[in-house]
């Protein structure tokens, strides 16, 4: 089983708003000459990076509480930030994946995922029904086990 990350996908309300902010991304790094990988800079680099990279693991995004989206890691390298600190980047293939949405209390930073805790790849036909339904009336239905 892969080891993964999770981590809160601050500022972004949807999946949606979170394919548009990357593929904008991807845009600005090849006008930069630059490869076309998705980034996110963290400050502290996983002592397990081999093992998630060796196991094909992902970063499970957070985003309004709920886990909604992985994308499987490229690499995880040493950077350097804005400021000019040691950080660590987290390399992501472009494919975001959805996931059985499921609630997750709010955290810092980014947490380990084992693999057999970590939801599972929605069908690539299914379409998330609930998504036009408020917030608060998705969770309730799932917690009763209706959706």
């Amino acid at each position: 089983m892969p080891l993964n990350l999770i981590k809160l996908c601050v500022g972004i309300e949807t999946v949606e708003q979170l394919e548009r902010y990357r593929r904008q991304r991807r845009a600005e790094l090849a006008a930069a000459g630059l490869p076309p990988f998705d980034r996110h800079l963290t400050r502290n680099f996983p002592r397990r990076a081999d093992e998630i990279l060796g196991t094909g693991g992902s970063l499970y995004w957070v985003i309004k509480r709920e886990v909604r989206v992985r994308q499987r890691l490229h690499a995880i390298e040493e950077a350097v930030d804005h400021e000019g600190r040691p950080c660590c980047a987290l390399v992501f293939e472009n494919e975001l994946v959805r996931v059985m949405p499921r609630s997750q209390r709010p955290f810092q930073g980014w947490r380990y995922l084992e693999g057999a805790d970590a939801p599972a790849d929605l069908p690539a036909h299914a379409v998330d029904e609930s998504a036009e339904m408020p917030e608060d009336m998705r969770r309730e239905l799932r917690s009763l086990g209706l959706l």
